[in-house]
């Protein structure tokens, strides 16, 4: 797996822990699906958000309080309210390439388990 781009050739240390920190905060479900909804809807509110995800709003608050740290994603006032958006556009295009690596992975095993399975199993 190439992680960088042509240009550099070797990873410093310093670099593969600031990468290995980005990955870690992405690495938690709830997370990903603010990002989902983010994604969605642009702009939310920590109540749209916590409805969307079924969480509470401190525990949401939790979760884009380190997103925000991370500048994965921003946050703006609007009134009483404060709005989150994804401010890192390369957020989402990593998550649609690991989810097409999904979905391929789970098709090929789709795939060999239909090879495996004798014909009248399956229509059980």
């Amino acid at each position: 797996m190439v992680i960088l781009s042509p240009l550099v050739s070797e990873l410093p240390p310093q670099i593969a822990t600031l990468i290995a920190r980005r990955f870690a905060v992405l690495g938690e479900p709830t997370r990903l699906r603010l990002l989902n909804v983010m994604h969605e809807r642009t702009e939310v509110s920590v109540t749209e958000l916590a409805d969307a995800v079924g969480g509470s709003q401190a525990n949401v608050s939790k979760h884009l309080g380190l997103l925000l740290s991370e500048r994965m994603v921003s946050r703006r006032r609007d009134g009483t309210r404060a709005l989150y958006r994804i401010a890192d556009p390369t957020l989402m295009t990593l998550c649609d390439e690991v989810c097409a690596g999904m979905r391929d992975q789970l098709h090929e095993l789709s795939s060999m388990i239909d090879e495996m399975v004798p014909e009248p199993a399956r229509h059980r």
